[in-house]
């Protein structure tokens, strides 16, 4: 076995691969080889810097670690989806292709035996074909309708570069995902993940709300309800006693006022009284002319 060494590893499968006949199938293959030929080359990724290995239904690719891996997921976040929106516009209903992809990194060896082709080994290898075969992945392509591939990366590759958002990288729209996979949990970052970006395990989904990425700025909080206006006390009360005569307005409530006029008696604002009217004014009034009846 040769010494392993440092790759971008890039792994592409097409959904429902299985499902179609012979004739298509051949055809799908002959176009995701297209798709990714031209991917790489607006990467910058010679053909000695690359590795490719049929799958039947996917790729593998090993990209030499002297091409930068922002070049590469770039190209997988805009041409990818353009050249399988082409493909898509013009195919027929069964001729249709949607991809799963997974952008990871790790040391792989290579041990081919004879008689033989391929013969990867390496651990991080097969962390990456296990988020590539998990139903996370399968959920948030199936979840978009509008949306010909999905791409999750391997926590490496959003630490080295997906955070830090580089050019054409947008870090806000990749969510994590706990993939649960069969020697424990492994997290990967999906791009456009939707409700599947919140799953807690790999069969469903978790109760919270999906974490921003670090660095990211919170949500702002909802503003508070306003508080309900106090209600207004009731207006206030006169008692009056003798006989009086008013000239002008009263008003009661928030203003008061009493102009133009004479109050001949008691008056109590605001409360209630009992007090009896003078004896030489009791019965007493003046009519609207002033004088005395």
């Amino acid at each position: 076995m040769r010494e392993p060494v440092n790759r971008t590893i890039l792994l592409l499968d097409i959904e429902r691969f299985s499902r179609r006949d012979d004739v298509v199938q051949a055809v799908l293959r002959r176009t995701l080889n297209t798709v990714v030929d031209r991917t790489l080359v607006t990467a910058g990724v010679e053909a000695t810097q690359q590795y490719r290995e049929d799958r039947g239904d996917g790729l593998i690719v090993l990209i030499s670690g002297d091409v930068a891996k922002t070049a590469v997921l770039r190209a997988l976040l805009t041409v990818t989806p353009a050249l399988l929106h082409d493909h898509n516009r013009l195919a027929s209903g069964g001729a249709q292709m949607r991809l799963r992809m997974v952008l990871a990194a790790g040391e792989v060896a290579h041990d081919p035996q004879a008689g033989t082709t391929g013969g990867l080994v390496g651990h991080d290898l097969n962390q990456a074909f296990r988020l590539l075969d998990s139903d996370a992945l399968r959920r948030a392509l199936a979840g978009r309708a509008d949306g010909d591939c999905v791409l999750a990366v391997s926590t490496p590759v959003y630490e080295g570069v997906v955070r830090h958002g580089h050019h054409g990288v947008r870090p806000e729209l990749f969510r994590r995902a706990e993939v649960t996979v069969k020697d424990g949990v492994l997290p990967a970052w999906i791009q456009g993940g939707g409700e599947e970006a919140g799953v807690a395990g790999d069969g469903a989904a978790g109760a919270a709300s999906p974490s921003p990425a670090p660095g990211m700025p919170q949500a702002p909080a909802p503003a508070p309800a306003p508080a309900p206006a106090p209600e207004r006390s009731g207006g206030a009360v006169f008692h009056f006693y003798g006989a009086p005569v008013v000239h002008g307005s009263l008003v009661g409530g928030d203003q008061h006022g009493v102009s133009g006029g004479q109050v001949t008696g008691d008056v109590i604002l605001g409360g209630s009284g009992n007090k009896s009217a003078p004896a030489d004014r009791a019965g007493e009034s003046r009519s609207e002319d002033g004088g005395r009846s």
